[in-house]
């Protein structure tokens, strides 16, 4: 359990370091991506690039199985 913890944080550290890059690729800015600014904060919602980036995961996971 530790392991799988350890392992999404981890994840989640490298998209968001990423995220200004992949930005400029079009990841986060897909129809189906929610933005919006409250109280002087931006909150980003990225769904349809979530969804994006699993398929590919899994592309390419069945691909090296």
């Amino acid at each position: 359990m530790l392991r799988w913890v350890l392992t999404i944080f981890i994840a989640v550290l490298v998209f968001s370091s990423l995220l200004p890059w992949l930005e400029k690729l079009g990841i986060g800015r897909l129809p189906g991506d929610l933005r919006f600014k409250l109280f002087g904060r931006n909150f980003s919602f990225p769904f349809a690039s979530t969804i994006l980036i699993s398929l590919f995961v899994l592309l390419i996971a069945k691909i090296f199985k």
